[in-house]
């Protein structure tokens, strides 16, 4: 039926201009009758052949021969998993990028791309040069529309291929399957990229999971190096105290009970909360002024509403540990550490500060603690928490730990 409506199409158009051309005096008293048949014979014989041609052409391109792939007009609808903006320039870069294409206009507010794109000459030269139909209205160029249609989250392609003429023109004419392989082509080539952004977001989430996991690990590490050093620390002064001042063991005992309590081991990832790390590290203090003596004082002033918020487990007392270390325990007369909370436009900030040695001490410290602290806080928060550590007049050292404000799970089921 396509072969035979072309034929009849040229058939009628041949017939009308042979009778027309009848009439005429050149015609009129010259039999060239038998050269008007001939010639009706070759033009439909090419018209034969360029369809036959175009049929085995959409096949090797489709695969098949049906009424969506035989016509010269091709209309395609792709779905698209981004938004509007990132959808529009998928379709731009794959139209730009598609062979011969020229004349790109691309207007983004109205999310629409038009272009020209030139028609290859399929079969290279032909053979019956101006007598094969197909020539008689010259080398037609292709064009492509193409507009964005945006959604929730989503977005929907809708591309048209055509040749650029009219509809009369598909009558008598065919384009050898190139504007389906424009729609095809294109339609691959935004699936392409759909599938490369995935491959690189998936590529990119899990790299940043294995940086979490490595900086997990690393603070696992070093919370297991820390700890047996300081229950071996803890458990030798407790020692020689049962043989000097078996009371004042007994006290340093029931501390690092209470201090083991509040450190049996959170699920992955679980947070604290600030009246846990509190009461944890209470307990370190206590043993550390044991240690200290009158070296160490302690003042906290956190008020009960703010313990139920949620805090990353270990990072108030690495704070405190550092005031102790490279603070006061090198100073002659030692000092205080002071422990505040304070909550502010849905934030709280808890602050350790002491009066040691300050910046200018050679306290012999690496920063690795400072530094987990901040890695930690940007995993679990993201922008949303920061640490800073500040000179605290007239000596020592104030760090300031600022996290939102969310108030543990547990705690809220308590307390409902």
């Amino acid at each position: 039926m396509f072969v035979a409506r072309l034929v009849v199409a040229w058939f009628l158009v041949l017939l009308f201009v042979a009778l027309v051309l009848a009439d005429s005096p050149p015609f009129r008293h010259h039999d060239m009758g038998g050269m008007v048949v001939l010639l009706i014979f070759i033009a439909l014989l090419m018209v034969v052949t360029g369809a036959v041609s175009h049929l085995r052409r959409v096949r090797l391109v489709a695969g098949r021969i049906d009424d969506d792939t035989l016509g010269n007009r091709q209309r395609r609808r792709v779905e698209i998993p981004f938004d509007a903006d990132e959808s529009f320039d998928l379709l731009d870069a794959a139209i730009r990028e598609l062979p011969r294409t020229e004349e790109v206009e691309s207007a983004r507010d109205s999310l629409q791309v038009r272009a020209k794109v030139q028609r290859p000459i399929t079969y290279g030269h032909r053979s019956f040069g101006k007598l094969d139909p197909g020539t008689w209205f010259g080398h037609l160029r292709n064009q492509i529309f193409a507009t964005v249609t945006p959604g929730d989250g989503s977005s929907s392609v809708t591309l048209i291929c055509e040749p650029e003429a009219g509809a009369w023109s598909d009558w008598f004419r065919v384009d050898d399957g190139t504007n389906l392989e424009n729609a095809e082509a294109i339609t691959r080539a935004i699936t392409r990229r759909v599938a490369e952004k995935r491959r690189h977001e998936k590529a990119r989430a899990a790299q940043s999971e294995s940086e979490k996991e490595r900086t997990v690990a690393r603070l696992n590490l070093l919370h297991a190096q820390v700890e047996p050093h300081f229950l071996y620390n803890t458990l030798a002064s407790a020692q020689y105290l049962t043989r000097t001042d078996p009371a004042q063991a007994d006290q340093m005992l029931g501390h690092l009970i209470h201090y083991l309590r509040h450190s049996l081991p959170l699920t992955e990832d679980a947070l604290s909360t600030v009246g846990d790390e509190l009461e944890r590290t209470r307990a370190y203090l206590e043993i550390m002024k044991l240690r200290m003596g009158p070296r160490l004082s302690l003042e906290i002033d956190v008020a009960d509403v703010l313990r139920p918020i949620s805090l990353p487990p270990m990072m108030l007392q690495t704070l405190v540990e550092n005031s102790i270390k490279h603070g006061l325990e090198r100073k002659p007369g030692g000092g205080t550490v002071w422990i505040r909370a304070r909550r502010d436009d849905g934030k709280v900030a808890i602050t350790v500060a002491d009066d040691g040695l300050g910046f200018t001490g050679a306290s012999g410290g690496t920063g690795i603690g400072l530094k987990n602290v901040r890695e930690r806080l940007r995993l679990i928060y993201g922008p949303e928490a920061s640490l800073s550590v500040v000179s605290n007049a007239p000596e020592g050292v104030a760090s300031t730990i600022i996290v939102p404000v969310r108030v543990a799970k547990e705690s809220a089921e308590v307390s409902s």
